[in-house]
């Protein structure tokens, strides 16, 4: 691996020789492959992975890297394929969450972490979900939809947007855009676009946002900083200056000795973080600390009238909402809205939260997404087949095999039995839903997203199955 003769100089010094060696010994080898498992998966398939992230209760390693694209549970979001290091968070939240809050992930795209923390947040509370870069937002939409849940909401919007919120979340991660030396095993890419400057920009960068977001986290709130970079100038150095500047304290999690986490790099700071170095955890490299923003926590009014905009008659609304509300299970607990092209419904317990995120934010998917709206009839999305609040009994389905679930993902006509009632069908893979196709007996429409297709003409020589 050819490095930065100034990230070695730099890394060396900071690391100690007999450290930096081990490093770069790591960095020649082979990155380890681990997934997180969603409880959507049959427990008893689940149960083939045995080799368990230790700071991660759903986190696997596995011996070798599929082909990720080719096992439909994979896009039916029964798993997420995440470096190892970042589901520590998991410990950050399990150590000092246990009610429910209003939690921000600032930088979330692609969503790993928004997963993860969407399933770890104690019961009732509420995500939101933000990635600045319009595209990359859309990903994350994408793969929050495939984990299922129903308490996230996906924003695209700047940190300084925040501002307007005034103390109004509990918990905000901020994984840092960085220089991203914790993935030069991962992405080439990341080598040759680093600098000693670049890593000057970043820092400062990591500062601006921190500032513009900052009066967003209520007092006595958490802050969780996170980047996937070694230098100290993005790490320890922003964590003293958090400290110094925004007035939080940094707290202490809990640890195994036998993770192998390493500690403060930073010479007379003796403050906890969290690093994740290749060669003594099984992982890429992380860094994680926690800090508390000063000021008394207190019991806040999250109630927020409610923007109710006028909207033009939709022919036949009321039956399409009857209509939406059976194709979700436990429908008595959501709020069902829609902007004339689709319906979508959230948590009741969520709605004077959300309506207040409406007012101040440009949000691109909230809740689940039940159905697009043409004409009259109303057409089950892809979020409704893959969340966990589908009725499953409403729907008609058909168990299909391996190849079709392939086929069906390329976006390609799926042939149903003739028994199989026309009008939309529910399709599953070993009894999981993987999506809609719309069956009129001589043929089926697929409809499976475009955008989500598999593009790939590959066929593989065997199943792919990692469950």
């Amino acid at each position: 691996m050819n490095l930065p003769i100034d990230f070695t100089t730099y890394t060396r010094s900071l690391m100690g020789e007999k450290q930096f060696e081990t490093l770069i010994s790591a960095l020649e080898q082979p990155q380890s492959i681990s997934v997180r498992l969603n409880n959507k998966s049959n427990s008893e398939a689940a149960s083939v992975l045995t080799n368990i992230v230790p700071w991660c209760s759903q986190g696997r390693y596995l011996t070798s890297r599929p082909t990720f694209t080719f096992d439909p549970l994979f896009h039916a979001g029964c798993y997420y394929v995440q470096e190892a290091s970042s589901m520590f968070i998991e410990q950050a939240i399990k150590s000092f969450v246990n009610e429910p809050v209003i939690a921000l992930d600032l930088c979330a795209a692609p969503g790993g972490k928004s997963t993860h923390l969407s399933s770890i947040l104690p019961e009732d509370s509420l995500l939101i979900s933000n990635e600045i870069v319009r595209s990359r937002a859309q990903i994350l939409a994408e793969n929050i939809s495939k984990w299922g849940n129903d308490n996230v909401i996906v924003t695209n919007n700047q940190p300084a947007d925040f501002k307007r919120l005034k103390h109004f979340f509990d918990v905000m991660l901020c994984d840092m855009p960085c220089s991203g030396e914790g993935m030069f095993r991962k992405d080439e890419k990341a080598i040759g676009e680093w600098s000693k400057e670049n890593v000057v920009m970043c820092a400062q960068r990591q500062r601006e946002i921190l500032t513009d977001c900052w009066q967003c986290l209520s007092p006595g709130g958490l802050l969780i900083y996170s980047t996937c970079t070694f230098n100290t100038l993005e790490n320890e150095e922003n964590i003293q200056w958090i400290v110094n500047e925004l007035g939080a304290e940094v707290i202490e999690i809990p640890t195994e000795k036998d993770w192998n986490i390493t500690g403060n790099l930073l010479k007379n700071a003796d403050f906890p973080v969290y690093r994740f170095l290749p060669g003594k955890t099984q992982g890429e490299g992380f860094f994680l600390a926690v800090l508390r923003k000063g000021g008394e926590k207190s019991k806040k009014d999250k109630k927020h009238k409610e923007d109710k905009k006028r909207m033009l008659p939709i022919p036949g609304i009321k039956e399409l909402l009857t209509k939406a509300n059976e194709y979700i299970a436990n429908g008595e607990k959501y709020k069902l809205t829609t902007d004339g092209k689709t319906i979508s419904a959230i948590l009741k317990k969520h709605n004077d939260a959300i309506a207040a995120c409406q007012k101040e934010l440009n949000i691109i998917q909230r809740g689940i997404t039940i159905g697009d709206i043409k004409g009259r009839d109303l057409i089950p999305t892809q979020s409704l087949a893959l969340s966990k609040a589908v009725n499953r009994n409403y729907f008609a389905s058909q168990d299909i095999n391996y190849e079709q679930a392939i086929a069906y993902l390329r976006k390609e006509t799926i042939i149903l039995d003739q028994t199989t009632p026309h009008g939309c069908v529910l399709l599953t893979y070993r009894n999981v839903p993987l999506g809609f196709v719309k069956n009129m007996g001589n043929r089926t429409n697929n409809l499976y997203p475009q955008e989500w297709r598999i593009r790939s003409g590959h066929n593989p020589d065997e199943k792919i199955m990692v469950l």
